[in-house]
């Protein structure tokens, strides 16, 4: 990089500013550290920045802007981790202005720990997945403390979905004082108002999984024990490029689920997860794993041998772990899970297919849309029918064929 490059310049990133600072190959200061407004950011680097250097920053809420915005201008940019560049460069003293010039000496002695820039429609995803998670939170938060009110008083709740519509009046009568009345009634609004919200975040996500550049790997993650819509589509969006990892024990490292060690002299240990990773990650794993144990004979035979071993919660800690390899495996090589039953995947896809009509907005039968993902899947050749909720679904054996050709008239 530094027979191409001549300047390397740093940047630290702030809410309303950045302060900007570089050297030149023999680690001289040529620019030295100075503030510049965010507003006044594009105008600056158009007039100061040239196609010979460098660019680091590190991973902020608006580094992907800075990153897009800088990226046309130099020759490299790179966003680093900023846990990572604390352990190498800690300090007793720390300014921005020296921050700035140990980002530089890092980025020209090449040792600068880079993360990976997802594009566009990953970040989107992301974004995406991250309000729902907030809203979520903020209804799971107020049926909290609904049940903190019955619990007080000592009230037993109607039976069936205590949060729904029909039981209001029960709401309403509760014998308490106006005061916990009123944040009664607000945290029941809350609820009546967030619940068609998260509906509405659903509906897009669904839309999404339909979409080229998610459904090819969305099959290949609904397939999968415990894997529904919302939870495939979190993995999509916090896996991005599978390609970026090149064993799956990068993914679970990546994931925060791999193991604390401790290797010194004739001292070896290893100890609890790491929890160094995408937070989002371990929780739809541990859910899926949670379904997996429950719903599929092969996970429940080995979830009940762990837990005779080491115990319930770090059994389906483990199982996460390896429904995670799983889930590098079947993305890596685009196959089928060795362990799928196709009839029981074809009621995951039809009820992939049936979320929010996802299927007749595509303008084909929901059969039709198992059948081509059963296709892509690479699974399920000799099945011409199948039953969901009761009922059989019957596609000819030649409809698979007729699917693909369809497609490929279309250029699909």
């Amino acid at each position: 990089m530094s027979q191409t490059i001549h300047r390397f310049v740093a940047l630290d990133v702030h809410k309303s500013y950045v302060v900007v600072g570089a050297l030149d190959t023999r680690q001289e200061v040529v620019l030295h550290p100075r503030r510049v407004s965010l507003l006044q950011l594009d105008g600056w680097a158009k007039k100061h920045l040239k196609p010979t250097d460098a660019i680091v920053l590190e991973a902020t809420s608006n580094a992907w802007y800075i990153h897009d915005l800088l990226e046309p201008l130099v020759a490299r940019v790179m966003v680093a981790n900023p846990y990572l560049v604390k352990l190498i460069a800690a300090s007793f003293v720390k300014t921005d202005k020296r921050d700035t010039l140990v980002l530089a000496r890092l980025l020209q002695a090449n040792i600068i720990p880079e993360v990976w820039v997802p594009p566009p429609h990953v970040r989107e995803l992301r974004a995406l997945v991250s309000h729902r998670r907030r809203l979520v939170s903020q209804r799971t938060a107020a049926k909290n403390r609904l049940w903190s009110v019955l619990m007080r008083h000592n009230i037993m709740p109607p039976a069936g979905q205590v949060f729904s519509t029909t039981h209001r009046d029960f709401w309403e009568r509760l014998p308490i004082s106006s005061s916990e009345e009123l944040r009664t009634r607000q945290d029941v609004a809350i609820i009546d108002h967030l619940s068609p919200l998260i509906e509405e975040v659903d509906k897009e996500l669904a839309r999404l999984s339909a979409e080229e550049t998610w459904a090819p790997q969305a099959a290949f993650l609904v397939q999968l024990p415990g894997m529904g819509l919302l939870t495939a589509m979190t993995l999509l969006g916090a896996i991005g490029d599978i390609t970026r990892f090149a064993s799956a024990k990068k993914l679970v490292g990546y994931s925060g689920m791999g193991s604390r060690v401790y290797d010194s002299g004739q001292t070896h240990r290893t100890g609890r997860i790491t929890k160094q990773g995408r937070r989002e990650v371990r929780s739809v794993m541990i859910e899926a794993a949670w379904v997996a144990v429950r719903r599929h004979p092969f996970w429940k035979a080995k979830f009940e041998r762990l837990e005779d071993r080491i115990g319930k919660q770090k059994a389906i800690v483990a199982i996460a772990r390896k429904l995670l390899v799983v889930v590098w495996h079947v993305l890596t090589a685009q196959v089928a899970d060795r362990q799928a039953d196709p009839r029981a995947v074809a009621c995951s896809l039809m009820t992939w297919a049936t979320r929010y009509g996802l299927a007749t907005s595509l303008g084909m039968p929901r059969a039709a849309f198992v059948c081509r993902e059963l296709d892509r899947l690479g699974i399920g050749q000799a099945m011409n029918q199948f039953q969901y909720n009761g009922y059989d679904y019957h596609f000819p054996l030649p409809m698979a064929a007729t699917v693909t050709e369809q497609e490929a008239a279309a250029g699909g």
